[in-house]
């Protein structure tokens, strides 16, 4: 199947990765129509077998050549750590099977761009990098691209959480879910803020790194937990980004608050809601807790829309490689990490 042309079929799908997240793939696939969930693999039978019994899946496989070869499936949904997105999107591609990988692509730009020259035009190629389905980054992209509040002339977005923080026996809710990422050299920018780059994009256009700074509260990891991170829009817009996830007295899962100052008005989204200033009493107010789900069914049903109707992916590879190039640009300003 070409590039653009569109999938009429029923849509078979095998799922690679049974971790914690995959929960939320999998409601996300549930709700489509039309989808087979064919198979589901990961080297734990356990945690594979756990996610086919809930979700109705009739093939458990702890090897994905072995999964592909024989559940033969239309594309392939990758939920699994990030060293292994480049031999499994290369496994499937060999194979003329569709992929929608998790983000980050790759650990790295080279290694994103030698992945995407070797895959080329034969398959369809997503990264579910999933903050910009969010519903309500979605409605303030709406609302700023509509001329609500004219032209952008400086932005903040500030982002606090207790993700990488212990409270004395209770461990960090981030490294408990995935605890591999203590050793993780490159940690709030690339696992975390990575996100936020990708929603900033959906709204505000391409954006270039200005400045950088990374620091470490927990001492008990590798990379870093705050970033100060200062851009500009392609229209000379001042951009600054202040994350702290190891913030004492914040909740597990980050909370946002971006200001959008215009020449026409400013738009503030403060954790669960949306107001106009010169509009105070019209406040838009959005279910986090929903719109956490709603955002990995809102990428599973652009991939699905995509291979339907053969039109590109708004997360496709190449739009997702000038996230991970703005990633990367922190790094390098910040001197390499923390």
């Amino acid at each position: 199947m070409q590039d653009d042309e569109p999938m009429t079929t029923p849509l078979k799908v095998a799922i690679a990765g049974a971790g914690a997240i995959s929960e939320f793939h999998l409601k996300g696939w549930q709700a489509q129509s039309g989808v087979e969930l064919v198979a589901i693999c990961d080297p734990d039978a356990q945690k594979a077998r756990a996610r086919a019994d809930e979700f109705a899946i009739a093939h458990v496989y702890t090897d994905t050549a072995r999964m592909l070869s024989e559940a033969r499936p239309d594309a392939l949904d990758i939920i699994t750590p990030v060293g292994t997105h480049a031999p499994l999107v290369r496994m499937a591609a060999a194979q003329g099977i569709h992929v929608m990988c998790q983000k980050p692509m790759t650990p790295t730009v080279a290694e994103a761009e030698a992945l995407i020259a070797d895959v080329g035009e034969g398959i369809r190629f997503m990264v579910h990098e999933n903050y910009r389905f969010r519903p309500h980054y979605a409605e303030i992209a709406q609302r700023v691209q509509g001329g609500q509040i004219g032209r952008l002339r400086h932005a903040r977005l500030t982002v606090r959480s207790a993700s990488l923080l212990s409270y004395g026996d209770t461990p960090a809710f981030l490294l408990n879910r995935q605890p591999y990422l203590a050793e993780f050299p490159r940690l709030l920018v690339f696992e975390v803020l990575i996100h936020h780059l990708d929603a900033l994009r959906s709204i505000l256009g391409e954006m270039r790194v200005l400045d950088a700074r990374l620091d470490r509260m927990n001492p008990a990891l590798k990379g870093e937990d705050v970033a100060l991170v200062t851009l500009q829009s392609h229209d000379g817009a001042i951009i600054t980004i202040d994350a702290n996830i190891s913030a004492l007295g914040y909740p597990d899962l980050p909370t946002d608050r971006l200001e959008l100052l215009g020449e026409a008005d400013t738009l503030v989204y403060d954790r669960d809601r949306i107001t106009l200033l010169s509009r105070p009493d019209e406040v838009s107010i959005h279910d986090l807790a929903a719109n956490y789900q709603a955002c990995f069914t809102g990428a599973v049903t652009e991939f699905v829309t995509g291979l339907r109707t053969g039109r590109p992916f708004a997360t496709d590879r190449l739009d997702n490689l000038q996230t991970l190039r703005l990633m990367e640009a922190i790094y390098n300003r910040a001197g390499g990490g923390a």
